[in-house]
């Protein structure tokens, strides 16, 4: 190498460097985000805070929540003279205040589900400096409620006197997100709360699968009677209905597959295209409607639907059970498109009688595309139906082409009257219809000069002022150059074919003074998409920061798009709406992705969106999806958005819904090392270590401690890598999938094949400095003749008198939001010293002290603050302190800087780190046989207390489905096994999964927690199923 070369290295070296520097701080700026401990976004509470009054606008808080701080912290004040109250209350009220942050989860390092989680909030490095300083014996105080005081007494014993201790246990090595600086930081709150921006201006959404394995779905609507239950509409001709508990009812809503026309061709538009029910379609009572001058004219809100109303006059409604369908249909080898109207069977809500079809209207089709296909009713009670131009390109139909001829119905929204239909026409015409009065206008015609309008919405209004109540939006597929979005209105003409979007596609009629035509609130170019989806606005409850934001799509390039108006203007603002990053969305059930052609969008009862996708726009590929749009930025304060769906009578069986996207929460962090053969190059040549079946999901390691090192190590080799740290020799450590601690230096990834996630022990921070053996120093147990005076006396006597009265026996952690923290205590017990006043206990104390001398009790590393001497303690009592264990491993001060958490309520698909069970579990035997009902757990590690799930039944050994299987019933397993409870329970085959000869013995399974067995459970028969063995469920035992 030339030394011109040499140089340009050189100078190039410090700009690469710089470059990826300024990447991996970009990607740390974005590895978090706002989050609550319940591993949920974060509110504004229905009513203001009353304690932790700074997160009243934006938090994770409600009011009882702030109520139940408030009385922790006055608890926890209780024992402080004036002074200390003066001093400590600020440390004390801000570290309590941090469960109601809108970053709690980070600073409880709670982020995911799967890791252990902060006992207190992770500190900034100089308020952790002065809160040690000036109340450090306050942290026994904190810890106290969260477990037994001899949990925490030698954790608070061993570290108070020690700042670097005190500070590693509570600090966040994250200078950004600690606190206080995340309050402070201005780049991190200039949005909170607000729906996330890439730095183009995308909003970053996410997702939820619903529904999955539909042949594409083009429709899908709800019943508007409280049952919250959506149908589901396929091309082929079937509608399907779902619970809203997302199972489906086996046998379909409708059948119309023997009379749709359609073909299996990718993109054909003809087939089943849109299904719509009678506004009282369920029997209900509503006000009736203002008509007359003295009437008040209130609000009120049913089946999410504003009614104006006399305050006294009220009308009772019938129930109408019918349905409205559009299809394409051949009769005498002409394509139509034809409506009919179905009528509910008498004694089955979930099906309609097949042999009430009535036909209320039929048009031709000269060509097979452009078929229109949307029916809806309208807020006036009238029934919607939009018509293509009939097909092929341009409009070539005529003089002026279809849409903009009023003789004919394609190219038309039209509206008809379906009301008292059964003895007379199948429709009548609105008196109210724009072109009733025309000459040779056809009277159903209410908008005109549409191409070929795909889904079209009405717009609920505003939840809380009814503003816009009823607007019309629709998609309207363009020709060569541009899609558009409308706002439909009586007698409008849409300018098709005389104009594209907004600019003139024939030349001769748009110049013609005549047309009178509305233009559309947005239109795009074809380089964003070829073919748009109408969307809803949205009017849910739970995403509040989506309200009026119409979203829709492009079928043709995936795109999902928004529009938000802008009510000073009148202008619509538009942002694409892109998926958000795993951080983004590493929320519980949420996914990232979807399948690109976008075929509907919908909302369900309480106005929630969706959009209905596939991956083979074929009518007969199972490739379709149903996904709810979902905000992670914000969510609407608990309780507020809850619906009780009314009960559904079933007839037929229940397919339960299966999701098949990976979740975000689930996926493998990129940061965990990755087995290879070509980073070394001084190792020989060894084999590519292949997936093994169970996955083990490990967290990126937390921000690190520092480490000082006195020597440079040379780094490992493949054969040191895992055995530079001797195992201790006072302890062994049972607890499994801990994750090893990041430090500075970073180990380059094995090329031999890596030691199991399930079976590695877990070290300190670093895994290359060699741990000592702990040593003991005897302490005498007379109590010092100095005392302490002031708040630490008050706070040390309350603890230690409560200790010393309490038996010293293991107790199970509390829980925190659902989650236990876990404290565990010195590896091995230690002798306590005798006590001429007490006679000796026959199991051994927990070390309560710490290693500072008793001869040198007032001896402080800080200078007393003057309260501390000012008003003495009214009791006499001062605790003998036994001997202690001074110098904690490693691996023990991360076991007590940390809690332990489970899984989230309703979610079983996540690995916990817990210490196991206490030895294998014995089956029930009967007479040296096995009794039915008898589990184990098939482990490829041979771990006893985790596994596949397998039973015992009619002398062989068989799999159980994940199918309702929750903690409940993996508790009765469990329980069987000789553990306590099911730590959590993991689906989709993730603890192996078993052989096709091995058989499926049970599916279905929903325990109450009691039972002895699975079998005493609710189940279905015995070998009756409706799995594979990628859905054998596994547990975790503890």
């Amino acid at each position: 190498m030339s030394p011109q070369t040499g140089n340009m290295q050189h100078a190039f070296l410090p700009q690469l460097l710089l470059l990826v520097l300024l990447s991996l701080l970009q990607a740390w700026r974005g590895c978090c985000h706002p989050q609550c401990l319940d591993y949920k976004p974060p509110f504004q509470p229905q009513q203001p805070l009353v304690f932790c009054k700074e997160y009243s606008k934006f938090g994770c808080c409600d009011l009882e929540k702030d109520e139940e701080i408030s009385m922790r912290f006055y608890t926890i004040m209780g024992n402080f003279d004036h002074s200390g109250y003066v001093t400590c209350g600020k440390y004390i009220r801000s570290i309590l205040c941090q469960e109601c942050s809108p970053y709690a989860a980070h600073l409880y390092d709670a982020e995911d589900a799967n890791t252990p989680m902060r006992v207190l909030p992770g500190l900034c490095g100089d308020y952790c400096y002065n809160y040690w300083h000036q109340c450090r014996y306050t942290l026994s105080l904190l810890l106290e409620d969260l477990g037994s005081p001899q949990q925490f007494a030698n954790l608070t014993a061993t570290i108070e006197e020690d700042r670097r201790k005190f500070c590693d246990f509570l600090e966040l090595k994250d200078k950004q997100y600690c606190y206080p600086n995340v309050l402070t930081n201005a780049e991190l709150n200039a949005n909170l709360g607000f729906v996330r921006e890439d730095p183009k201006g995308c909003l970053e959404l996410c997702l939820q699968e619903v529904a999955n394995g539909l042949r594409n779905p083009v429709a899908m609507i709800h019943a508007d009677d409280g049952t919250h239950r959506f149908f589901v509409a396929e091309q082929l001709g079937y509608v399907w209905v779902y619970l809203a508990n997302g199972s489906r009812i086996d046998r379909p809503f409708l059948n119309l597959t023997q009379a749709v026309l359609t073909s299996p061709w990718a993109g054909d538009e003809r087939g089943f295209l849109c299904i719509a029910l009678h506004p009282r379609f369920i029997h209900f009572i509503i006000p009736a409607p203002v008509i007359s001058e003295g009437c008040v004219a209130l609000t009120v809100m049913f089946c999410t639907k504003y009614v104006f109303f006399c305050f006294f006059s009220v009308h009772r409604f019938t129930m109408v059970r019918k349905a409205y369908v559009y299809y394409s249909v051949s009769v005498k080898k002409q394509e139509r498109i034809r409506i009919s109207e179905f009528t509910l069977l008498p004694h089955d809500d979930n099906q309609l009688d097949h042999s009430s079809e009535r036909t209320i209207l039929e048009v031709v089709e000269p060509a097979s595309n452009h078929n229109g296909g949307q029916l809806l009713f309208g807020h006036d009670g009238y029934l919607y139906i939009f018509i293509g131009d009939g097909g092929r390109a341009g409009d070539p139909f005529g003089k002026f082409g279809n849409s903009q001829n009023k003789s004919t119905l394609l190219g038309k929204v039209l509206r008809v009257d379906v009301e008292n239909n059964d003895d007379g026409a199948p429709y009548s015409i609105p008196s109210d219809n724009p072109f009733v009065w025309e000459k040779e206008a056809r009277p159903e015609i209410y908008a005109y000069g549409v191409r070929n309008m795909w889904r079209c919405s009405i717009d609920r209004g505003d939840p809380v002022t009814g503003r816009d109540r009823g607007r019309m939006f629709c998609g309207d597929v363009g020709q060569n150059k541009y899609e558009e979005v409308d706002l439909i209105v009586k007698g409008g003409n849409y300018g098709w074919r005389a104009k594209e979007g907004f600019s003139c596609y024939d030349r001769k009629l748009c110049q013609n003074s005549s047309l009178d035509d509305i233009l559309p609130i947005f239109a795009y170019p074809h380089k964003l998409g070829k073919s748009v989806t109408g969307g809803y606005i949205y009017r849910g409850c739970q995403m509040p920061n989506l309200n009026g934001l119409y979203i829709f799509g492009d079928f043709m390039s995936g795109r999902l798009m928004s529009l938000r108006e802008n009510f000073t203007t009148g202008e619509w603002q538009y942002n694409e709406i892109c998926m958000g990053t795993d951080q983004t969305c590493r929320f519980p059930k949420l996914i990232n992705s979807y399948y690109k052609y976008i075929i509907s969008f919908a909302e369900d009862e309480a106005g929630e969106l969706y959009f209905l996708a596939t991956a083979a726009p074929s009518a007969t590929a199972r490739a379709g999806v149903i996904y709810k749009i979902v905000d992670p930025s914000r969510r609407a304060s608990p309780g507020k958005c809850t619906v009780k769906p009314s009960p559904v009578k079933i007839k037929g069986k229940l397919i339960h819904f299966h999701p098949k996207e990976e979740f975000v929460i689930n996926k493998k962090p990129t940061t965990t090392p990755v087995p290879t053969t070509t980073t070394r190059k001084t190792t020989t040549t060894t084999k590519t270590p292949q997936r093994r079946k169970p996955i083990i999901i490990i967290k990126p390691p937390m921000p690190t401690r520092k480490t000082i090192r006195k020597a440079t190590l040379p780094p490992p080799t493949t054969e040191t890598t895992r055995k530079t740290t001797p195992p201790p020799t006072t302890t062994t450590r049972k607890t499994t999938l801990q994750t090893t601690r990041k430090t500075t230096r970073k180990t380059p990834p094995p090329t031999t094949p890596p030691i199991k996630a399930t079976t590695k022990q877990t070290t300190s921070a670093t895994t290359i400095k060699p741990t000592t053996v702990p040593t003991t120093v005897l302490m005498a147990t007379t109590p010092a003749t100095s005392t302490l005076t002031g708040y630490r006396t008050t706070i040390m006597t309350a603890a230690f008198s409560r200790i010393a009265q309490s038996p010293i026996v293991t107790t199970p952690p509390t829980k925190r939001n659902g989650r236990p923290l876990h404290y565990p205590t010195t590896s091995q017990p230690l002798a306590p010293q005798p006590s001429p006043s007490t006679t000796s206990l026959k199991r051994p104390q927990l070390a309560l002290t710490s290693a500072r001398s008793p001869e040198r009790a007032g001896a402080f590393t800080t200078p007393r603050p003057p309260y501390w001497s000012q008003k003495p303690t009214a009791s006499g009592y001062k605790p003998q302190r036994p001997s202690i264990n001074t110098t904690l491993l490693k691996s023990q001060e991360e076991k007590l800087r940390v809690g332990e958490k489970l899984e989230i309520a309703g979610e079983g698909n996540q690995v916990y780190k817990r210490p196991r069970g206490q030895g294998r579990g014995r089956s029930r035997m009967r007479g040296g046989r096995l009794r039915a009902g008898s589990v184990r757990l098939v482990s490829a590690d041979g771990l006893s207390d985790r596994g596949r799930v397998e039973i015992f039944i009619r002398g062989e050994w068989g799999t159980v489905c994940d199918d309702l299987f929750t903690t409940k019933a993996g508790t009765v397993v469990c329980r069987q096994l000789g553990f306590t409870t099911a730590l959590v329970v993991m689906k989709r085959a993730v603890l192996g999964e078993a052989d096709e000869s091995v058989k499926i013995l049970l599916d279905d399974v929903e325990c109450e927690g009691g039972e002895w067995s699975l079998l005493e459970c609710k189940r279905s028969r015995v070998g009756k199923h409706n799995c594979s063995h990628g859905e054998d469920v596994g547990v975790i035992c503890g």
